[in-house]
């Protein structure tokens, strides 16, 4: 399960780095549902090791302030 959240918040972080790009700020819509999935299968990761949910809520941090940044649409 740990590895499948690193993999889901791999793919979350490419996607947040399209969505800093002006004009391409609503992709961090799509970004934070993504990790919300992210974080859920980190959280049921029975590993000590967090890293998935850790990199899960770090991009969703990111994508969240890009959002509050842009007024949520830019």
């Amino acid at each position: 399960m740990n590895m499948l959240s690193i993999l889901i918040g791999i793919v979350a972080a490419l996607l947040m780095f399209l969505g800093l790009v002006p004009f391409l700020g609503w992709l961090n819509w799509l970004v934070l549902a993504i990790c919300v999935i992210g974080v859920i299968f980190g959280a049921l990761s029975r590993e000590k090791s967090r890293a998935g949910l850790i990199v899960n809520i770090a991009v969703g941090l990111v994508s969240m302030v890009r959002l509050i940044v842009g007024g949520g649409f830019i």
